[in-house]
C-alpha cells in the first residue's frame, strides 16, 4: 500500500464515517438538533470533497496506484450507504430508496469485480451516466442531512428529495447500462 497525500485524504474519509453518525447520538446537551445537522452536513461535504480532491492529487502528483484506483470508490461508498442509513433513521428518506442505490452499489461494485477477473473491465468503466447520478446524490446528501429551512423560501429537505429521485431513477438507468455491458461476457462464460 503506497502512501502518499491521495491515499491518506481516502482514509481520513473513511476515519469520518464514525464521527458523521455517531454525531446523531450525541445528546442534545452536547449539540442541539440543528447543530447536529450542520455538523453533519459539514463533515459529509468534506468528504464529498476530498473524494475528488484525491483523484485530482493523484492524477497531477503522478502518484495513483492500483490501491487507490481500489480504496476510492469503497471509501465513497461507505460514506454514502452510511449516510443514506442515517437519513432513513431520521426519517428524512424512504427507506425503498435507499435500498434501490445502495442495493446498485452493491450490484455494480459486483459486477465490476467480475468482469476485471475475466479481463474486461474496461466494458463497465464508470460512465457518464454514472458521474450525473453520484453528483445529484451527493448534492442531495447534504440537503437532507441539513433539512432546515434556509431562509424563508429555499427547503434544502424537498429540494434534497427531488435530487435523491432524481439519483435513485439514474441509480436504476445506470445499473441496466452496466448489466447491458456485462451480459454478452456472461454468456461467454
Amino acid at each position: 500500500m503506497p502512501f502518499n497525500l491521495p491515499n491518506l485524504l481516502t482514509w481520513l474519509r473513511i476515519l469520518a464515517i464514525p464521527l458523521f453518525v455517531g454525531i446523531y447520538y450525541l445528546p442534545h446537551a452536547w449539540l442541539s438538533p440543528d447543530e447536529k445537522n450542520l455538523t453533519a452536513t459539514i463533515i459529509f461535504t468534506v468528504a464529498a470533497i476530498t473524494d475528488w480532491l484525491d483523484g485530482y492529487l493523484a492524477r497531477v502528483m503522478n502518484q495513483t496506484s492500483a490501491f487507490g484506483a481500489f480504496l476510492d470508490p469503497v471509501a465513497d461508498k461507505l460514506m454514502v450507504c452510511a449516510a443514506l442509513i442515517v437519513l432513513v433513521y431520521l426519517e428524512r428518506l424512504d427507506a425503498p430508496i435507499a435500498l434501490i442505490i445502495i442495493g446498485r452499489e452493491i450490484t455494480v461494485s459486483a459486477l465490476r469485480e467480475w468482469m476485471a477477473q475475466i479481463g474486461q473491465s474496461k466494458s463497465v468503466a464508470v460512465s457518464f451516466l454514472g458521474k450525473i447520478k453520484t453528483t445529484s446524490q451527493m448534492i442531495a446528501i447534504p440537503l437532507l442531512l441539513y433539512h432546515d429551512k434556509i431562509g424563508e423560501h429555499f427547503d434544502p429537505q424537498l429540494m434534497g428529495t427531488w435530487l435523491i429521485y432524481i439519483a435513485a431513477v439514474l441509480t436504476l438507468w445506470s445499473m441496466i447500462y452496466y448489466l447491458k455491458a456485462a451480459i454478452p461476457q456472461a454468456l461467454k462464460s
